[in-house]
């Protein structure tokens, strides 16, 4: 690939189930590799989900009435999918209404995520050739946002807006000895997203691990928080990468190594905010 992700091939994940069943234990095949024609692309990139048989014990933390709310909010937001098509199966114009007032705010997210990643080029459609430049798998990047949930649009969005520099140097690939084979910048954000949901055990009533309950303190103190711990990861991510010198199917490996530090930091019992955790000061605006 170029600098900017725009040659080669890409792959996407695609979750196998678009309901969220909040009493399930961690979905093993929640994410499925859509992979391209190179033969380079090998398993491609996958959620990093733990393994558990249904057999295991899991604890259960009680809430806050604060915490819980949050909660709820956090898991409405995952539960909205990437698709226009949602409203279809209610009837009347109320649907029509629905899915056009759905479809329009897909569009400018979209559009916002591309005038924040490529400011000075202009955006020939939502459907172009020009979405690869930012590592997608084809040139309709809503194939790719439809398995990630519309949060992993927002992750993005939040990331631009909210650390430009960072968002930028991840996407162009400018810091670090680059491998040959670099991870496609959109696709790896979607798996990013896919992780912290499955580490943090956002899918359950109330969390069942302790790094899930510990986050929801977090995030009942800041409603960004979950999007906030994105950026962090995404960057830690990409230092984990440089670090193990790594290239393309490496990448499963490096996402075990970030997602065990993220987990570690954040069981750190000095660390009271997101912005205290070591990693964050990887980030810069």
């Amino acid at each position: 690939m170029d600098e900017r992700g725009g040659g080669g091939s890409f792959v996407a994940v695609r979750r196998i189930s678009q309901g969220l069943d909040r009493g399930s234990t961690c979905h093993s095949t929640s994410a499925e590799v859509v992979a391209g024609s190179a033969a380079w692309l090998g398993r491609g990139l996958s959620c990093v989900c733990a393994q558990r048989r249904e057999s295991d014990a899991r604890p259960s933390f009680d809430l806050t009435a604060s915490q819980e709310e949050c909660l709820q909010r956090l898991q409405n937001r995952i539960d909205v999918s990437y698709d226009s098509s949602i409203p279809e199966h209610q009837s009347g114009k109320m649907s029509h209404i629905l899915s056009l007032c759905y479809s329009a705010l897909l569009q400018e997210a979209l559009r916002a995520l591309w005038n924040a990643a490529y400011p000075e080029e202009e955006l020939r459609g939502l459907i172009s050739e020009q979405w690869k430049e930012m590592g997608w798998q084809g040139k309709d990047p809503s194939t790719d946002f439809r398995g990630g949930g519309f949060i992993s649009l927002e992750n993005l969005l939040f990331f631009a807006r909210n650390f430009p520099k960072s968002f930028q140097d991840l996407l162009r690939k400018q810091e670090g000895d680059r491998s040959v084979w670099e991870y496609p910048f959109a696709v790896a954000g979607v798996n990013i997203t896919f992780m912290l949901i499955q580490m943090l055990d956002l899918e359950a009533v109330k969390p069942r691990t302790l790094v899930g309950a510990t986050f929801l303190k977090f995030l009942a103190d800041n409603e960004s928080a979950f999007d906030l711990l994105y950026c962090i990861t995404f960057k830690l991510m990409d230092h984990q990468w440089l670090t193990m010198r790594a290239s393309y199917m490496d990448f499963n490996t490096v996402m075990k190594a970030t997602r065990r530090q993220v987990e570690k930091e954040l069981l750190n019992e000095d660390v009271l905010r997101l912005e205290e955790l070591p990693s964050y000061s990887l980030l810069s605006r």
